[in-house]
């Protein structure tokens, strides 16, 4: 039974090639992703231990929880702390380390990195250890500056030269005194590091006198461990906590792997879908070849062999097969791997240098994966063949499904369906994340009970295009009758395409709706020209708004200012606005009350007056963050969104109680409306800072929406893979059934059909196929994106659903060309078969 295995698979070496192709497809995706993150992550995380090299213990301020009346903060890091760390047994030296966003610009004027890995620093003393000097010295006052050395060779700057940057909103220009080398991690991500002295940091920073943390270095003969409970028994526990060197780095490992794991289960999801169509395709393939062999297999019963040896036999050919596609698709997964870094490398993002990592772990799941995937989707038609009587099989009275096994089939996917779409419509009626699993739930649950109907809907379906297929006379009329002789078949091959197309619909119809969400909340909520934001998310220096105030052209402005403070002993965080002005920025419904905002009176969103039990009229006490109460009344309560929300107060009530004073954005309204020539303004205002965005209401949306582009274009990406089974799967098919009737088509040759006929036939029968699967996908895309935006619409009012009616058009276009291009190699074997061989044949 070995050999007749063995044999049997390569008499069918052309036949079995998709299905080689459809798994190796799969295995090189999961064998791709793992080795792509595996190999940035340990390259990031050897980076990352290497930043930890001169610190053994590290010294961070404990945080003040809040209580009563008191706003939580963190404690302060003085240098007295840094020189008792200093003065610990065991302590070779302690640095104080100050840090925060820096954004440089290059030559160009354009952002180094992108915003999140700009950051600077001090520079400690004349000679800090951190930071080794290849070229210059020491920056000393406000007006020096060090730069990275991979900045230096990026931007073209040097010792001597001039570079302009931005902490928290103006531009300053110091001047290059030296150049350094780091292994921080964001600088080997693409990123930059600027050192200042430690006074000139510390007044950047916002922390005059004190420090972000203190890194202390162990004496020789001292252990990280022994420093640390030096450090824990000299030290105020109550203000500071200590943690070793090695632990940083493991956090920080754990930091990256997790960070990494959420890019490793996309990617592996879309694999998976990958593999599950391509289960599809093995289990067709096996299931026509146990077809075509179903008299060798009777008589193999009939002299003696077992159903287990039958079901082994075809186990067997579907191990060689999938031993052969998960080895080529591993190979094929370690070039993905390589060439994803590569591409990272293209598009401008920076990764560390460091191996490929072609693990164990990676080497075994492509094995598993290619070989169970093959040999699962073998097992049943294995074991239907093993189970068919010799005499049956001899006389292919088995050919045709039974009543009962249809009737089975066809309730079971009713039952599946009919439970998916219940599970779907209760999670539509949930609140926010609470309906995710159970949407996901059902959202299986009815791809599988279409899957299983897919054989019944088939004919009612394939029936509706018997219309436009008639005018392509006998061979529109055989196509349709060939793609509903076989609904199991036709059903297996459609679906492939079916899964594909309804994850790109439903994800389109989802971005669209968004977008259009988006542009209505920004065009409704905000009625000021411009927003003005720093790059990175960061907060604005106060100065900013002062800038823009005074800019030619500008009515009005106001400067969101977040602050956190105590009302009724919880945190709540008050927005700071200025009251003259507010109302003229926003447009922001009032449902009670009025918009009205300046010394004791302010404006609280929905959600809040309904936590507190507030209403128009309402007084309550406030203590600020320096402990200052304060009693204010609710003039009106306004109905939030994702883009305004919270208790809004005037800024000339709330800042004088703010130690640091910090800006979110900057609202500006301009007496001409918004225009290029009202930016430009605006932006050289702001000295033409590359840190700093100054957007209109487009702009906000687009920033917004550019999130879901992306994701949009990966998904198409990743799923075009899914679509190139789906074509393997549709070419093996049609090449399995043109081989079973080649007698069929050997007579309609010799009574007079011609070659462009049969050509024609065929591909017409792939051209109905395909569009069976793509009808079903869309409908299904457009139900789960319906779904998932009533589910999103729980949290964002203005969602809508969108149709994008063109694109549907597009994706019903690409499943027709699927089916054409599917057929040209299988149309063309039909039409070249000899006609008195193909009569002959069995």
């Amino acid at each position: 039974m070995f050999r007749t295995a063995l044999r049997n698979v390569l008499a069918h070496k052309a036949r079995l090639l998709m299905t080689v192709l459809a798994v190796m497809l799969g295995v090189a995706f999961v064998s791709g992703t793992l080795v792509f993150t595996n190999t940035i992550s340990d390259a990031l995380q050897n980076s990352s231990a290497k930043g930890f090299d001169h610190v053994d213990v590290a010294v961070e301020a404990e945080y003040q929880d809040a209580s009563g009346d008191r706003v939580g903060k963190r404690h302060e890091l003085t240098q007295a702390l840094v020189d008792d760390s200093a003065a610990v047994p065991g302590a070779a030296s302690a640095i104080g380390v100050v840090r925060g966003f820096t954004a440089v610009a290059d030559k160009d004027g354009k952002l180094i990195g992108d915003g999140f890995q700009s950051q600077g620093g001090n520079y400690w003393g004349t000679k800090d250890p951190r930071y080794p000097l290849v070229e210059g010295r020491a920056p000393s006052g406000e007006g020096e500056v060090l730069i990275d050395s991979e900045t230096a060779k990026r931007t073209g700057y040097g010792v001597g030269d001039t570079v302009r940057l931005s902490v928290d909103g103006p531009v300053l220009a110091p001047k290059v005194t030296g150049v350094f080398t780091t292994d921080d991690g964001n600088v080997a991500a693409g990123g930059s590091l600027a050192l200042f002295d430690t006074a000139t940091a510390q007044k950047l920073f916002g922390k005059p006198g004190g420090y972000d943390e203190i890194d202390v270095k162990a004496a020789a003969g001292t252990s990280q461990t022994a420093l640390k409970a030096a450090l824990d028994k000299a030290l105020p526990g109550d203000v500071v906590e200590t943690t070793t060197g090695a632990e940083l780095a493991d956090e920080q490992a754990e930091i990256i792997a997790s960070s990494m794991s959420g890019l490793k289960q996309g990617l592996l999801v879309f694999a998976g879908i990958a593999l599950f169509v391509g289960t599809f395709i093995i289990a067709n393939t096996f299931t026509m070849l146990v077809a075509q062999r179903t008299k060798e297999l009777a008589l193999l019963r009939a002299v003696g062999a077992s159903r287990r040896q039958v079901t082994r036999s075809v186990l067997i050919e579907a191990f060689v097969v999938g031993t052969v596609a998960a080895v080529t698709g591993l190979v094929a997964g370690i070039g993905i791997g390589a060439g994803l870094r590569s591409l990272i490398g293209s598009l401008g993002a920076t990764v560390p240098d460091g191996p490929l990592v072609v693990s164990p772990g990676t080497v075994g799941t492509a094995l598993a994966v290619g070989v169970l995937v093959t040999m699962l989707a073998a097992w049943l038609p294995g074991r239907r063949a093993a189970r068919i009587p010799p005499v049956a099989a001899m006389s292919s009275v088995h050919a045709q499904a039974t009543t009962r096994s249809l009737v089975l089939r066809n309730t079971l996917g009713a039952l599946f369906s009919a439970a998916g779409v219940a599970v779907v419509l209760a999670a539509t009626t949930m609140d926010g994340s609470d309906g995710q699993a159970p949407m996901g739930l059902g959202a299986v649950l009815l791809i599988i009970g279409v899957f299983i109907l897919t054989p019944l809907l088939s004919r009612p379906l394939i029936a509706a295009a018997a219309p436009v297929l008639r005018v392509f006379g006998v061979s529109g009329k055989l196509a349709r009758q060939n793609s509903v002789r076989n609904p199991r078949r036709t059903a297996a091959t459609a679906s492939a395409l079916m899964i594909g197309l309804t994850l790109i619909t439903g994800m389109t119809v989802m971005a669209g709706s968004l977008q259009q969400a988006i542009d209505k909340m920004a065009s409704a909520a905000i009625r000021a020209d411009y927003v003005v934001s720093m790059a990175n998310g960061n907060q604005l220096s106060p100065d900013v708004a002062e800038r823009l105030d005074a800019a030619d052209g500008v009515t009005a402005t106001s400067p969101l200012r977040n602050a956190a403070s105590r009302i009724d002993g919880e945190t709540e965080y008050l927005t700071g606005v200025t009251g003259a002005t507010i109302g003229e920025l926003t447009d922001l419904p009032v449902d009670d009350g009025a918009f009205e905002v300046g010394g004791g009176r302010v404006v609280v969103d929905d959600d809040t007056a309904g936590r507190y039990g507030w209403r128009a009229g309402s007084a309550f006490t406030v203590s600020y963050e320096d402990g200052a109460k304060d009693r204010l009344t609710v003039a009106g309560v306004y109905r939030a969104n994702e883009m305004m929300s919270g208790i809004m107060v005037d800024n000339a009530t709330l800042t004088p109680h703010l130690s640091d004073p910090v800006d979110m954005q900057v609202m500006v309204k301009t007496e001409d409306g918004a225009s290029a020539a009202a930016k430009d303004r605006l932006e050289e205002a702001l000295g033409d800072n590359p840190a700093i965005r100054v957007q209109d209401k487009e702009d906000i949306s687009n920033d917004i929406a550019q999130m879901f582009t992306l994701m949009l274009n990966l998904l198409y990406g990743l799923l075009a893979m899914a679509v190139i089974v789906a074509v393997l799967g549709v070419i093996n098919t049609l090449a399995m059934s043109v081989f079973e009737r080649s007698q069929e088509i050997g007579m309609l040759r010799a009574i007079g059909l011609e070659r462009g006929g049969v050509k024609r036939m065929v591909r017409l029968e792939s051209l109905v196929i395909s569009l069976f699967g793509g009808v079903l996908g869309i409908g299904l895309g457009v139900f789960f994106g319906w779904a998932a935006g009533e589910l999103l619409g729980t949290r964002m009012a203005t969602y809508e659903l969108v149709l994008p009616w063109t694109r549907m058009g597009l994706f019903l276009l690409l499943a027709a060309a699927v089916g054409v291009l599917a057929a040209l190699w299988p149309a063309r074997r039909a039409a070249r078969l000899n006609v008195l061989a193909a009569i002959k044949s069995e």
